[in-house]
C-alpha cells in the first residue's frame, strides 16, 4: 500500500512537481495527497490543482505561528498524510511542529550538508573557493539544515561560475536526487 505524502511549498514549487511525477511511477512507495503553501498565490498550487491533487493554502499574516501551523497541521491530517517533503518552503517551522512530525519531514537542501545551512549557499560555496556545490536530501529537526543526511548529489564549480549558474545546475539534479531518495526513505 502506497503511503501519503504531503509537500509544503512557497512558489513554482519544481522540486514538489517532480515528487508528483515519479509518485505516478507504478513503483513509487507514495501518492500525494495534498499540496500545501503559505501562499495562496504559489504558482505550485495552481500546477498541484491542475493535476488532479488537493492543496491547502493560507497565508500565515495576522495569525500566532502555533495557529497558522495548527492549520496546515490539520489540512496534513485531514488528508491522511503520513510524511512532509518541504520543496521550496521557506518558513522555518517550530520545534512543536516539527515534534509532532518526529522523523517523518525531509527537505532538500542546495549544499552538500553538513556545508553552508541557511541562505545565499551557491554563492558561499563559490566564494569559499569550493570544488563542488550539490544539494542534501536530510531529516527535519529543529536544528535548521541539521538533520541526518539520507542523500547528497555532487554538482562541479566551474571557473567564472555565478551563484546563478550554479543554482540552475544543482536544480536539476535536485529533480533527480529527491524524488528518489524520499522513495527510498518511505520503504524503510
Amino acid at each position: 500500500m502506497k503511503r501519503k505524502l504531503g509537500i509544503l511549498i512557497s512558489g513554482r514549487g519544481s522540486n514538489m512537481q517532480a515528487l508528483v511525477e515519479a509518485a505516478r511511477l507504478a513503483d513509487s512507495p507514495y501518492t500525494v495527497a495534498l499540496v500545501a503553501s503559505d501562499k495562496p498565490e504559489a504558482a505550485g498550487l495552481a500546477w498541484a490543482s491542475d493535476h488532479g491533487i488537493a492543496t491547502f493554502a493560507r497565508s500565515p499574516k495576522g495569525l500566532a505561528k502555533a495557529e497558522y501551523e495548527a492549520a496546515i497541521d490539520a489540512a496534513l491530517r485531514d488528508a491522511g498524510v503520513e510524511a512532509i517533503a518541504l520543496a521550496g518552503y521557506m518558513r522555518l517551522l517550530s520545534d512543536a511542529f516539527v515534534a509532532r512530525w518526529r522523523g517523518r519531514i525531509v527537505n532538500i537542501h542546495p549544499s552538500l550538508l553538513p556545508l553552508y545551512k541557511g541562505l545565499d549557499t551557491h554563492k558561499r560555496a563559490i566564494e569559499g573557493g569550493d570544488s563542488h556545490g550539490g544539494c542534501s536530501v536530510h531529516i527535519v529537526t529543529e536544528e535548521l539544515d541539521g538533520g541526518e543526511v539520507l542523500g547528497q548529489a555532487r554538482v562541479p564549480i566551474l571557473p567564472g561560475d555565478t551563484p546563478e549558474a550554479l543554482a540552475e545546475r544543482v536544480l536539476a539534479e535536485e529533480h533527480a536526487l529527491y524524488p528518489r531518495i524520499v522513495a527510498d526513505w518511505l520503504r524503510r
